[in-house]
């Protein structure tokens, strides 16, 4: 819904940016590592940003790289780990650095990072290892198309989560959805297909 925000860095904390655009401003949770790179308040800044539907809630996350931001989805989709475990690991390892660990299945490296134990972290490895042996190319389709058009299946398919349907629903609802479609024309054709 959100690919990135272009505006004035209003301030930070040590978990959130704060970025105006257009007079509205948006807090928006980032690693360490990138809140440590952001310039001076009232700054201009340009994140990638993500998206997160839940029931209590809206959250937005902010990467200055779209490997960060790309590493952190990967990681949000392991059971077990959610996006405060998905930041606390960028902020601990540079996107690299964890795309190694994770492929050298060194559980002890990914141990470190805070909030995650020897059981978690060899569900890390074991989830996304094989998608990450080519490095941080494995983050990316061959096409440019690709990561784009998965963000936004993600997108359409969190949103019909979150409107009640449940997973095998959702994915029924988007097979054979139009190729390059965004997430509102991917959600209007899931719905149109479940009659809501």
């Amino acid at each position: 819904m959100i690919a990135f925000l272009k505006g004035t860095l209003a301030g930070k904390t040590t978990t959130t940016a704060y970025i105006e655009v257009s007079g509205v401003g948006y807090a928006v949770g980032m690693s360490q590592a990138s809140l440590s790179k952001l310039p001076e308040a009232g700054s201009a800044v340009e994140v990638h940003t993500y998206l997160q539907v839940r029931d209590d809630g809206l959250s937005l996350f902010g990467f200055l790289s779209l490997e960060e931001k790309a590493l952190f989805e990967r990681l949000i989709s392991v059971s077990g780990v959610g996006p405060k475990v998905a930041l606390a690991a960028l902020s601990s390892f540079t996107p690299s650095g964890l795309v190694s660990a994770i492929s050298a299945q060194d559980v002890a490296a990914v141990q470190r990072i805070p909030g995650v134990g020897k059981k978690t972290a060899s569900r890390i490895i074991l989830e996304l290892k094989g998608s990450l042996d080519q490095g941080l190319a494995g983050l990316f389709d061959e096409s440019e198309a690709a990561p784009v058009q998965a963000e936004s299946l993600k997108g359409a398919h969190e949103a019909l989560l979150s409107m009640g349907f449940t997973a095998a629903e959702a994915d029924l609802a988007l097979k054979g959805s139009p190729e390059g479609a965004d997430e509102g024309r991917l959600l209007q054709y899931a719905l149109k297909r479940l009659g809501a």
